[in-house]
């Protein structure tokens, strides 16, 4: 059974910076993509960022680009989310997810999802 949990979410000004952590366990995750999602309230869930578990190729979305980092630590298992430059628009809950598709970049593409973490930017 594959887990992922997340960690790192709180209150930030504008312009902070914040770094959000994914602890995974349950399986190996060598073939795996890695993303990270934010959900606002009453909107749709929305791509951030991914990761190739192997090789770390990323992807991000374009409201992200520039100012969030996507990485991983294969010894420990960990995700990460960098974010820096936080805008009121990016308050939202932020959710770690797992697909075992390569390269995948929308949500329906991803098998595990961690329980959420909520960012809070404050003008």
């Amino acid at each position: 059974q594959v887990q992922l949990v997340e960690s790192g979410g709180g209150l930030v000004q504008t312009g902070g910076s914040l770094r959000l952590s994914c602890a995974a366990s349950g399986r190996t995750f060598g073939s795996f993509t890695m993303g990270w999602f934010r959900q606002a309230p009453g909107k749709e869930r929305e791509f951030i960022a991914a990761i190739r578990w192997i090789g770390g190729y990323t992807y991000y979305a374009d409201s992200v680009k520039g100012r969030f980092t996507i990485s991983r630590d294969n010894a420990k298992n960990a995700l990460y989310l960098q974010m820096n430059s936080l805008k009121p628009e990016d308050t939202a809950d932020y959710y770690c997810a797992g697909s075992r598709s390569l390269g995948a970049v929308t949500a329906d593409a991803y098998d595990y999802w961690g329980q959420g973490t909520q960012v809070t930017v404050s003008s």
